[in-house]
């Protein structure tokens, strides 16, 4: 490289320990299960913790990270050079790489892939990831087909120019979003190729019967030598997670994905015939209720302080038996940028009532509280709805799948409340910008967006621009600031209710191998299923 930008990485406490291929068996087939279904595999459009490491599985991005790290690696690029401003980053992409459907992926691949992302039409939630490159403004408004700023001069090469310096976009190309797609089998399944996916990646779609299960097979020409160590994995769905423990206590299911139900989790945790099957990880986490800031009353600024200062949050730290520590900001406390000085709205019953009554809600109002349907979320969404009765609102319900409550949380009349829980936040890069820009910033919030609370503050999507632009090393404490500043003026104008941050925790079989770092893996969230193996 010319020069190198530096990136800010932080290592999860669990997740320093080496893969130890040397231990490693190939063969052999694994059986994850879940609740609920799989919304999609398209890598454009999948954004939740279920289907996030199975399209990771799938697919491959110009880089990645270091099994078990948070340590960026070069994925489809074979190296990179960037200018002396900053702003101009070349990829040689690695030769021979192949498609699952038998092509070869080349440059233009990458460009395509690229500008399908951020396509308005295709409706990606990650669309504003890409933000920075020359070209996104007038390709995002409808005034161009293609990004300017990506250039395929041959096969080989891909040319991407940014506006300005940026400091995380190398995180941003390891993220799905950024996975490289075949043109003809996008264009050949249309909508469905979220259920019919072709990427390069370590394993490929044998079968999807909706509702049932999704079988994974080893792809036999993938480019990395000896991954994947499975020949095949098969995700099992519409698996009550109480069942599908028993299952992996009879030896018949690998991974529980839906973790250890909270009923067992101490009883699981202390018993020591499972010592060494429930996994640790800390994680770049934090859980939170959004309110819509554009449908009355959450519009009105007093009424959200109100809702921040009614929460019980060490009540609901309690619930999932401690498995959590009370959050008052939206970063976790081992991201930069956390501020330890802040200390957000306490629980205070009182100055809520007394807020209520200021912005006109003296007798409260009716309203509803979308949550996931998987224990312990409408548990804890009980707990929300019994400290909004305490000041005078009454809160509904609406306890549904994964899928039904993230659409209903981007769509911009619906859910005015979402308890996060199960779908909450966690770092797709371990960067402060990453909690802002999907869930907080103006391009989130948009229909089929993240950023539930619809809440855009374009003052504050400057000072986060501007932030980002600060990627030479000498810069990066003053741009650490800066992130620190910006969330707690978010939280002046409280679009949400940060409520805790989770530690990680995956339940996987006796027979199962591998680093304990891959089944809390920081990226592949939640578990990177090309290196694990069966004994």
């Amino acid at each position: 490289m010319k020069k190198r930008l530096l990136m800010l990485a932080v290592a999860a406490a669990c997740c320093t320990a080496a893969v130890q291929a040397d231990e490693a068996k190939p063969g052999g087939n694994a059986v994850v299960t879940y609740q609920n279904d799989i919304a999609t595999l398209d890598p454009a459009i999948g954004y939740d913790w279920q289907n996030w490491s199975m399209i990771k599985s799938l697919f491959d991005g110009l880089m990645d990270y270091r099994p078990g790290t948070t340590e960026l690696v070069t994925d489809l690029a074979d190296g990179y050079t960037v200018s002396d401003d900053g702003r101009v980053y070349t990829f040689t992409l690695r030769k021979g790489v192949k498609f699952h459907n038998g092509r070869e992926m080349i440059a233009a691949d990458v460009k395509y892939s690229l500008e399908r992302a951020v396509n308005p039409k295709t409706q990606s939630p990650g669309a504003g990831f890409f933000s920075s490159i020359v070209g996104y403004d007038e390709m995002t408004s409808g005034a161009a087909q293609q990004l300017s700023g990506v250039e395929a001069p041959n096969d080989s090469t891909v040319k991407i120019t940014l506006k300005e310096p940026n400091a995380t976009f190398l995180h941003v190309l390891a993220l799905n979003f950024a996975s490289v797609v075949p043109r003809e089998a996008v264009e050949k399944w249309g909508a469905d190729f979220g259920k019919h996916p072709v990427g390069t990646g370590a394993f490929e779609m044998s079968e999807w019967k909706l509702g049932q299960q999704l079988v994974f097979k080893k792809n036999p020409a993938y480019f990395k030598s000896g991954v994947p160590l499975l020949d095949s994995i098969t995700f099992e769905v519409g698996q009550d997670p109480s069942v599908a423990l028993m299952r992996l206590e009879r030896g018949e299911v690998d991974i529980a994905g839906d973790g250890v139900p909270p009923a067992r989790f101490l009883q699981f945790r202390q018993d020591p015939k499972y010592k060494g099957l429930l996994v640790t990880g800390d994680q770049l986490q934090t859980g939170y209720l959004t309110m819509k800031t554009t449908l009355p009353p959450f519009d009105n600024l007093k009424v959200r302080q109100a809702v921040n200062m009614a929460i019980n949050k060490d009540r609901i730290v309690r619930i999932i038996n401690g498995r959590a520590a009370p959050a008052n900001q939206p970063l976790p406390p081992a991201m930069p940028g956390y501020d330890k000085s802040y200390k957000g709205y306490g629980y205070d019953v009182e100055q809520a009532k007394s807020l209520l009554s200021e912005a006109g809600f003296s007798r409260g109002f009716d309203t509803e509280l979308y949550v996931m349907n998987t224990d312990p979320q409408p548990r804890i969404a009980q707990s929300i709805q019994q400290d909004l009765a305490k000041v005078g609102i009454r809160a509904t319900i609406k306890s549904l799948a994964q899928a039904n409550v993230i659409a209903a949380g981007g769509s911009a009349d619906r859910a005015p409340l979402v308890w996060s829980g199960g779908m909450a936040w966690i770092a797709d890069f371990p960067d402060p910008s990453n909690f802002y820009g999907p869930i907080l910033g103006c391009s989130g919030a948009v229909e089929g967006g993240w950023n539930w609370a619809r809440y855009c503050n374009k003052a504050l999507d400057a000072a986060a621009a501007k932030a980002d632009s600060m990627a030479k090393p000498e810069q990066q404490q003053a741009r650490i600031n800066a992130w620190s500043k910006i969330f707690t003026d978010v939280m002046a104008d409280a679009p949400w209710v940060p409520v805790f941050n989770e530690k990680r925790y995956t339940v996987h079989s006796a027979s199962m191998g591998g680093a304990d770092a891959l089944y809390v893996d920081p990226v592949h969230v939640p578990v990177n299923y090309d290196y694990i193996w069966k004994k």
